[in-house]
C-alpha cells in the first residue's frame, strides 16, 4: 500500500511541478506579447483619448452649426417665396406683366 502511495506523491509532484512551468511559461509568453503589441502601437500613428474627445467636441459643434444654418436658410427662402408670390400676384391683378426682349438680329 506504501508504495502506491509514494508512487501517487510522485505523479502529485511531477504534476505540480509541471504546472508550475506552464504557469511561468504562460508568464512569459503573456510578457512577449505585450512588447510586441507596444512595440506595434508605438510604430502606428495613434491620437490620445482627449486629443480625440477634443475633435469630436468640435464635430458636434459643427453639426449643431450646420443644422441651425440650414433651418434659417429654410425660413428665409420661405420668406423669399411669399415676397415673390406676392410681387406676382399684386402685377398681375395691376395688369402690369414684363416681356422677354426680343434678341435684336443683325440685317445681311
Amino acid at each position: 500500500m506504501q508504495t502506491r502511495n509514494r508512487l501517487l506523491d510522485d505523479l502529485a509532484r511531477v504534476a505540480t511541478g509541471a504546472l508550475g512551468v506552464a504557469g511561468g511559461l504562460r508568464q512569459e509568453a503573456e510578457g512577449r506579447l505585450r512588447q510586441q503589441f507596444e512595440r506595434i502601437l508605438a510604430n502606428m500613428d495613434l491620437v490620445t483619448r482627449e486629443e480625440f474627445e477634443v475633435v469630436r467636441a468640435m464635430a458636434v459643434k459643427a453639426r449643431e452649426e450646420q443644422e441651425a444654418l440650414a433651418d434659417r436658410l429654410a425660413k428665409l427662402e420661405a420668406e423669399l417665396g411669399k415676397t415673390a408670390k406676392a410681387n406676382s400676384t399684386a402685377k398681375a391683378k395691376s395688369g402690369t406683366t414684363r416681356r422677354a426682349a426680343k434678341p435684336k438680329t443683325k440685317a445681311p
